[in-house]
C-alpha cells in the first residue's frame, strides 16, 4: 500500500481523531558554527537537526521555527541561505521544506538575530522525520561569521481539514 492509499484508508480514523488530536512540541539542541574568513559559493554548513515522530497523528502538520544569533566580530560581506530539509523513513534524499531564507551581510560588524518559520503540511508521512537546518554560502563570503545558538522548534498536530 502506498502512502496515498494509506491516507484514504485512514479517512474514518481522521474523523474519529478530530476530537482527540495530540500536539507534539520539540526543540533541537542549540549549536554553533563559524563560516571561515573566505568561503566559496556553495559551501554548506549543517547547523542543527530535530527528529519528530508523527506516527500517532493523522495528516500531520508541523510548524518549524528557526532562530540563531549571527555575530561578525570583524567586517563580514556575503550572502548566506538558510534551508530546512526533511528526511523521513523510506526517503533516499532530504527534501526542502519551504523556501530558502537569505541573510545578506553587507559589511556587517555586529550581532543580530535571524529567525523565520516554515510549515510542513503537504505530505502524508506519518512517520519519524528528521528536520535539518543548513547554512549555505550563496556568494563568496569575506570575513568571519559565527552562527550561534541555532535552534529548530517544532509544533506538530493533526490537519483535520485535509486528506491527501
Amino acid at each position: 500500500m502506498n502512502s496515498m492509499s494509506k491516507c484514504h484508508d485512514d479517512h474514518d480514523n481522521c474523523r474519529k481523531e478530530k476530537d482527540n488530536c495530540p500536539t507534539i512540541i520539540k526543540c533541537s539542541c542549540p549549536s554553533s558554527t563559524t563560516i571561515p574568513v573566505i568561503t566559496t559559493a556553495g559551501a554548506a554548513f549543517p547547523l542543527t537537526s530535530l527528529t519528530v515522530n508523527t506516527s500517532g497523528l493523522c495528516n500531520p502538520c508541523t510548524k518549524l521555527e528557526v532562530a540563531s544569533n549571527l555575530v561578525a566580530p570583524v567586517a563580514f560581506t556575503g550572502t548566506i541561505n538558510f534551508q530546512v530539509t526533511k528526511l523521513c523513513r523510506g526517503q533516499n534524499a532530504p527534501i526542502p521544506v519551504g523556501p530558502a531564507w537569505t541573510f545578506s551581510g553587507v559589511t556587517l560588524v555586529s550581532a543580530q538575530t535571524f529567525t523565520f518559520f516554515v510549515c510542513d503540511c503537504d505530505s502524508c508521512f506519518d512517520d519519524c522525520c528528521v528536520y535539518t537546518l543548513t547554512a549555505t554560502a550563496a556568494t563568496t563570503t569575506i570575513g568571519t561569521l559565527s552562527i550561534n545558538n541555532a535552534t529548530i522548534g517544532a509544533i506538530t498536530t493533526c490537519a483535520h481539514n485535509k486528506c491527501c
